[in-house]
């Protein structure tokens, strides 16, 4: 008896070759271009207006995600948004001196 093995196992999900978060960015991009979109054309905008920023805001969209795609790779856009929550450098500012001093721990008693 012969199993088909499945061997997209383990790696991230892929759409025209947009990996992981830049999905969901493109995703919640085209519904947002859509929904901008329905309300301008509900607002009384000329259609040929709303049409002409639907195509340009779409456009820009792909062209974008493919792009952060491209330069990024799959989680390059997460490290980078990581490497920009770390400090530069650690300020410390007591003095080097307390670590070679020693000090005397204070013995308790039972008095209240």
């Amino acid at each position: 008896m012969e199993h088909n093995i499945n061997k997209g196992i383990g790696k991230s999900v892929e759409f025209k070759g947009l990996k992981a978060q830049y999905l969901f960015i493109f995703a919640g991009g085209l519904l947002a271009v859509f929904i901008v979109f329905v309300i301008l054309y509900m607002a009384g905008v000329d259609q040929w207006i709303c049409i002409g920023f639907g195509v340009v805001a779409a456009s820009t969209l792909v062209w974008l995600t493919f792009n952060l795609n491209a330069k990024y790779g799959e989680h390059g856009l997460m490290k980078l948004l990581a490497k920009r929550r770390h400090p530069r450098f650690l300020i410390n500012r007591k003095n080097s001196c307390r670590f070679f001093i020693k000090t005397k721990r204070r013995k308790e008693t039972g008095h209240a």
